[in-house]
């Protein structure tokens, strides 16, 4: 549980370094380092969720299968509409890459995984916040 509850103050030091970022590159960098940074907030809050999500609805697996399923389609959701807002193309492969993963553990599902290793989504999510950093 304890885990658990890290996890939303993790998401709001994410979201808060990233604007916190978008900010100072604003200032000092241009109209395209600013667009940059504000898709990576945008992108960044959307993907904290997902992966929280993702990571309760395992923890939950036996109790309740059809949140694995829910949860996935949630984050397909979550990518298909941060593409949409962005043409920032090292955002959009970052995307691809959550996409990717995304699709790793909808294949373990699939074959009957309860309990996925959703580790291939953190990494995705790790290189996101990456490409956010100037």
């Amino acid at each position: 549980m304890a885990a658990s509850r890290r996890r939303p103050g993790r998401r709001i030091a994410i979201v808060a370094a990233v604007a916190a970022v978008a900010l100072t590159t604003g200032l000092t960098t241009g109209c395209d380092a600013v667009n940059k940074a504000l898709d990576c907030v945008q992108t960044a809050d959307a993907i904290a969720d997902s992966v929280t999500n993702l990571q309760q609805a395992v923890e939950n697996a036996s109790n309740d299968p059809t949140q694995l399923e829910e949860s996935l389609d949630a984050i397909d959701k979550n990518l298909t509409d941060i593409g949409d807002k962005t043409d920032n193309a090292d955002v959009n492969k970052a995307v691809d890459q959550l996409d990717q993963a995304v699709g790793n553990v909808r294949d373990d599902v699939a074959n009957g995984d309860t309990t996925p290793d959703v580790s291939g989504i953190t990494d995705a999510a790790g290189e996101l916040t990456k490409v956010c950093t100037p």
